[in-house]
């Protein structure tokens, strides 16, 4: 499979946008399609090409990222919108979102047979891991893709890895996913403990976040998530949790213990948030 010069990129939202900049930023030929013209605003600031069509992206492109919603955005991107229809052979369509293991392979089933190739990718590190180039990248399809893919992954990640093949990315972004949100769960307890004996939270999650206690959880906690965007996660957080738990009992086996720590840690996220920022004064 010959090097990508030409990539399209689809959802320029708070993670997207900055991931498509350091597309361009990394020298390739970016082309962008958006349904709302702000949204062009997030690569203002690298050369890129404006479309008025996905149709008119895909003709343009060899590699397409998308950086949507969910798994009924990328079928309506690919047939909908028709980008499968305007591909030639041989182009990768990547999809970065979060969605369902089975579901990447029934796409990548229907990619193949209008000719091109797909690769389930999502990514880990949300909007401050996107800006900073320091996104984890879980990738699933064939090796012969993912090596073309690559350099375009390597752009905004510092991890890049293939996992197996296609729906092997979703179901590690799964698993990642369970980790953070049931490390969450533990996260919420202990800071509300610490808040009831008198503790500086703010002090206490710096101090242990140098120790052996630290953890991604604790640390967003700490910084990131307000008490408005823990309403948005909270959302995210209980779709990816019952994500995990049906891809989990797809193959035969039993999460539910981590499903429902899952669901109480995304549950008490806007409590947590409103402690810190109460914390922080």
């Amino acid at each position: 499979m010959k090097s990508i010069s030409k990539v399209g990129f689809i959802g320029l939202g708070d993670q997207g946008g900055p991931m498509a900049e350091a597309v361009a930023e990394r020298g390739f030929e970016l082309h962008v399609w958006v349904r709302r013209p702000a949204s062009l605003s997030a690569v203002a600031s690298v050369p890129h090409g404006v479309h008025d069509s996905v149709a008119s992206v895909a003709a343009a492109t060899e590699l397409i990222g998308l950086c949507l919603r969910d798994d009924d955005d990328i079928w309506d991107v690919l047939d909908g919108q028709r980008l499968l229809e305007n591909t030639a052979p041989g182009t990768i369509i990547v999809n970065h979102g979060t969605g369902d293991p089975s579901e990447a392979e029934r796409i990548a089933a229907h990619v193949a047979q209008a000719g091109a190739v797909y690769l389930d990718a999502p990514v880990s590190g949300g909007g401050p891991g996107a800006r900073a180039r320091t996104l984890t990248t879980f990738a699933g399809g064939t090796q012969e893709a993912f090596q073309a893919a690559r350099p375009v992954f390597e752009a905004f990640s510092d991890t890049v890895r293939l996992m197996g093949p296609v729906g092997s990315g979703q179901l590690t972004k799964l698993f990642n996913n369970a980790l953070t949100i049931t490390n969450m769960k533990n996260a919420e307890d202990v800071l509300a403990l610490a808040a009831e004996v008198g503790l500086d939270l703010p002090s206490l999650i710096d101090t242990i976040d140098a120790s052996s206690g630290g953890s991604a959880a604790l640390r967003s906690l700490g910084t990131d998530i307000t008490p408005a965007l823990a309403e948005h996660l909270e959302l995210l957080m209980h779709k990816d949790i019952r994500h995990f738990a049906d891809a989990v009992r797809e193959r035969g086996a039993r999460p539910d213990e981590v499903l429902a720590r899952g669901e109480a840690g995304a549950s008490g996220l806007v409590e947590a948030a409103r402690l810190l920022a109460g914390a922080r004064g």
